[in-house]
C-alpha cells in the first residue's frame, strides 16, 4: 500500500515544523503543509490527499471556511480539526463537516501529541484497508436484490457491555456486504445505493430475520441476548408498519421485548405525528425503544420525554475525548442523569479508550459499545465472544 498523503493546514511555521515531525516519527507519510484555508484549497486542486489536518484560528480564511471549501471539491479527503479553543468549537466545526459529508475521524486539542496523532493513523490506515468503495453507478438494484437473496448481505453483530459487571448483556445488529470480489463492505460503501433504490424496508426485514435467528442460536447456548436493529424513521410514514413487525416476529418465533428499534435521525416521516404514532404502536406492541445519536443532529429532549423510548443512545462525538475535557464530561452527566431519572436504559456508543470507559462508569452510565470492547462480528464470533465472558451472562 502507497504511503498515506498528508496535508497540514497551520498558520505557525513552528508548528507545522512540530506536527510533520511528529508524524515522520509515526510511520513514511507525504506530507505537505499550508499556512491558510486559500493556499490548502490549491494544494487539494493540485494533489490528492488521504488526510487533512487543519487549524481553526487562522488569519484570512478561517478553518470553518476551509471546512466549508473542502466540501465543494470533486475530491474529499478524510478530515481532522485541531484547535486551542474549546471542545464545543471543535464539535461545532465538526458538525458543520459532517453535514456537509466531509468524514471527520479526529478531534484533537491542542498541543497536538504523538499519541493524538497515532489514533489518527491508525484510524486512517483502516479505512485505507477496507475494500474500495463500488462506485454508486457500478451498483444497480439487481446486484442489491441478488446481494439480499443469496446471503451476501449479512446482520454482524457488536456487543453492548453492563458497567456493573462488565458482562456483554446486549448487541446491536449492523449490516455488512460480504462481496465475493471486494470482501467485507461496510455500509457507507452501498447503502446510499439501497436507500437510491429504496429497498429499506427489504434491508430491515433481512436484519429482523437474521437477528432472530442468531438469538435462537445463542440462546441454545444459554445466552439470552437482546438486539437492537436500525428503524430510519421515514419508515413510520407506513401506517401498518408495527403490525407487520410484529407477525413477522411472531412468525419467525421472535421474541418482541428481546428487540429494540433504535430510531434512526438520517430520515424523518413526512409527518411527526408518524413519528410519535410510530413509536408508541410498536411499544405497545412490546417492542424496545432507542433514541439514536442523541446528542448529533437534530434529537431533542423533546423527543425523549415525549416518546415511549426505553432507551438512550449517547452519540460517540459526546464520547469521545469525554476524560480530556471538563465541559463534554459535565454534558454527559447531565445527560446521563436525565436518562436514568427517565428509567431508559443509557447506552454510550465510540466507546475507544480506557479513560472514556472509567469516565462512563464513574457517572454511572448503564451500557457501553464500541471498537474499545469489539467491532461488529458474526452471529458464530458473538458466541465465542459470550462464551469467553463467563458464565454471569447465562440465564
Amino acid at each position: 500500500m502507497k504511503p498515506c498523503n498528508i496535508l497540514i493546514v497551520e498558520d505557525h511555521p513552528f508548528q507545522q515544523l512540530y506536527l510533520q515531525h511528529l508524524f515522520s516519527e509515526l510511520g513514511d507519510f507525504y506530507l505537505e503543509s499550508a499556512c491558510d484555508g486559500e493556499e490548502a484549497l490549491d494544494c487539494l486542486k493540485r494533489r490528492d490527499f488521504d488526510l487533512v489536518l487543519t487549524d481553526l484560528l487562522m488569519p484570512g480564511m478561517d478553518g470553518v471556511q476551509f471546512i466549508q471549501g473542502l466540501a465543494a471539491l470533486r475530491s474529499r479527503p478524510v478530515l481532522a480539526i485541531m484547535s486551542a479553543a474549546s471542545r464545543r468549537m471543535l464539535m461545532g466545526a465538526s458538525l458543520v463537516a459532517s453535514n456537509l459529508q466531509v468524514k471527520v475521524i479526529g478531534l484533537i486539542s491542542k498541543p497536538v501529541n504523538a499519541v493524538a496523532l497515532r489514533c489518527l493513523i491508525d484510524q486512517l490506515q483502516g479505512l485505507r484497508q477496507i475494500a474500495q468503495p463500488l462506485p454508486l453507478a457500478g451498483i444497480d438494484r439487481q446486484a442489491i436484490l441478488d446481494a439480499l437473496d443469496n446471503g451476501e448481505l449479512q446482520a454482524w453483530f457488536q456487543p453492548k457491555k453492563a458497567l456493573v459487571n462488565a458482562r456483554i448483556v446486549a448487541a446491536e445488529a449492523l449490516i455488512r456486504w460480504v462481496h465475493p470480489e471486494y470482501g467485507v463492505l461496510l455500509p457507507g460503501m452501498f447503502l446510499p445505493a439501497l436507500i437510491s433504490f429504496d429497498l429499506e424496508e427489504r434491508l430491515l426485514w433481512l436484519v429482523l430475520e437474521q437477528a432472530i435467528e442468531a438469538q435462537a442460536q445463542w440462546r441454545q447456548q444459554g445466552y439470552d441476548i437482546p438486539v437492537s436493529i436500525n428503524l430510519p424513521t421515514h419508515l413510520l410514514n407506513r401506517h401498518d408498519l408495527p403490525d407487520r413487525i410484529l407477525e413477522f416476529v411472531l412468525r419467525h418465533e421472535g421474541i418482541p421485548g428481546r428487540i429494540c428499534f433504535e430510531l434512526m435521525e438520517c430520515s424523518v416521516p413526512d409527518d411527526i405525528s408518524n413519528f410519535y404514532a410510530g413509536a408508541c404502536r410498536l411499544r405497545i406492541k412490546g417492542f424496545g425503544l432507542s433514541q439514536d445519536d442523541f446528542g448529533k443532529g437534530y434529537s431533542s429532549y423533546m423527543n425523549l420525554v415525549s416518546a415511549p423510548f426505553t432507551e438512550l443512545k449517547i452519540d460517540r462525538s459526546l464520547v469521545q475525548g469525554c476524560n480530556d475535557n471538563e465541559e463534554l464530561a459535565q454534558a454527559l452527566t447531565s445527560i446521563v442523569g436525565l436518562g436514568r431519572q427517565l428509567g431508559l436504559t443509557v447506552v454510550a456508543e465510540g466507546v475507544e479508550t480506557a479513560q472514556e470507559l472509567a469516565l462512563l462508569r464513574k457517572i454511572d452510565c448503564t451500557q457501553v459499545q464500541g471498537f474499545l470492547i469489539s467491532h461488529a462480528v458474526s452471529p458464530d464470533q458473538f458466541q465465542q465472544l459470550l462464551s469467553h465472558d463467563g458464565p454471569a451472562n447465562m440465564y
